[in-house]
């Protein structure tokens, strides 16, 4: 398929279809006057970048995945479900990261504000500012315990 064709298939621009390749997500081959190429299972590969993108997936996540899947040839089945086993453990760790979120969100996140009731309890007079910055309870991609004593 020419680069137009799956712009036009998956509605991903030409730079995102370089920039992906230069990832190594998916691959091109060159034609006699340097045209590239991509076979049609390219299709599969953007369109699930494109997912992952949607559902917020960090394209390192992505490419992790992609990293189980041969650019050389279409995947076998055997391979897509390989590669449907790391995704499906990554998403539900990013599943469980987000019900734990949204478990804490209405509770002390540790972010110092010391505004709501249950601040006074879990973060007395913001003792876990010593812990850094920012919503230490709910630190980044990590979602700490309910359980976790002050301090």
């Amino acid at each position: 398929m020419t680069i137009g064709e799956v712009m036009r298939r998956t509605g991903v621009s030409a730079s995102a279809l370089h920039f992906y390749e230069r990832k190594g997500l998916i691959a091109s081959t060159r034609t006699s006057t340097n045209q590239r190429r991509y076979e049609r299972h390219v299709l599969r590969g953007v369109s699930l970048i494109l997912v992952g993108r949607r559902l917020g997936i960090p394209l390192a996540d992505v490419a992790a995945v992609f990293s189980a899947l041969p650019t050389d040839h279409a995947p076998t089945h055997q391979d897509w479900q390989r590669a449907s086993r790391l995704w499906k453990r990554q998403l539900q760790e990013r599943r469980r990261q987000l019900e734990a979120l949204e478990r804490e969100l209405t509770g002390c996140i540790g972010c110092g504000c010391l505004s709501m009731k249950a601040c006074l309890l879990l973060n007395p007079d913001d003792a876990l500012g010593a812990d850094g910055p920012g919503p230490v309870r709910v630190q980044g991609d990590q979602l700490r315990s309910n359980a976790r004593p002050p301090g």
